[in-house]
């Protein structure tokens, strides 16, 4: 593994390699995120981070470029997050390098990739005969928050937003395509539509499409939004089930879905939405 620092080839000029390099790979510490949102162990939530890679090519033993959708699952207790653009270029990196076959390909992206974060990753390669049954897109099951007549004045995280509605319990799946962040180190910013599934006082939906929309210039990574979407919740509105999960736009072949839930016997669905 590579020992930089920092973030990595994020944001730098770097030169492209189609040849396998490994040491691409730079894992960043979950932990410092955490830290700033008083998450230590035990974890409020069991979770994935989906991964899909839609432009993942290599060579056959003769030569002829093969194609194929990864999706890699990235559990959310691992020691690190493996930044995006180094696993963009490391995906690159296998464009002009033989396999012998799919199956020598996966086990080598799941022993690079293990080692990166810190745990057992789980890779799936979808080939071209499935993409049919296996990449359709999913219309949005639950209630949009979208419509609601608010006038926002907040675009930084704001909690004090979340309330609920007295006397009211619900159990629920509410979501929204207004989702905005901004990457920590670029500033680019990034998309999401995100759902809230929960069991509990109903929370007030006003005030959850408004604290949504605080993130809009919130500075940080995919993964550690959604894990601040979940803590305020969390605390604020007690519920006594809860899942949060962003469906991420993606950038230069790559979307990033975490999943975050207080329901450990629940596997995240990986259902592509329109945008991505």
């Amino acid at each position: 593994m590579s020992d930089r620092v920092g973030h990595g080839p994020l944001g730098e000029t770097v030169d492209y390699i189609d040849t396998y390099s490994p040491d691409l790979l730079h894992p960043i510490a979950r932990q410092e995120g955490r830290d700033r949102l008083g998450l230590v162990a035990p974890l409020p939530f069991h979770g994935v981070d989906i991964w899909n890679a839609w432009e993942l090519s290599w060579l056959n033993e003769r030569g002829k470029p093969e194609v194929a959708i990864g999706e890699f699952r990235f559990p959310a207790e691992s020691p690190n997050i493996v930044e995006s653009k180094s696993f963009k270029l490391y995906l690159n990196s296998f464009n002009q390098s033989r396999m012998a076959s799919t199956e020598v390909l996966q086990a080598c992206l799941e022993k690079d990739l293990s080692a990166a974060c810190g745990v057992p990753v789980v890779v799936t390669l979808h080939r071209p005969s499935e993409w049919t049954d296996t990449q359709g897109v999913t219309a949005p099951l639950g209630l949009c928050l979208d419509e609601l007549d608010i006038s926002p004045q907040d675009y930084e995280p704001n909690a004090d937003l979340l309330t609920t509605v007295a006397g009211e319990v619900a159990e629920e799946v509410l979501y929204s395509h207004l989702l905005r962040s901004r990457c920590p180190v670029t500033g680019q910013p990034d998309w999401a539509t995100v759902f809230i599934d929960y069991r509990g006082d109903r929370i007030n939906r006003e005030g959850l499409l408004a604290y949504l929309i605080s993130f809009r210039l919130q500075n940080d990574f995919h993964e550690q939004c959604v894990e601040q979407v979940f803590r305020d919740i969390l605390e604020r509105c007690a519920p006594k089930s809860l899942t949060v999960y962003a469906r991420y736009l993606r950038r230069g072949g790559l979307d990033i879905n975490p999943w975050r839930s207080t329901n450990a016997d629940e596997e995240a669905p990986n259902t592509r939405a329109a945008r991505q």
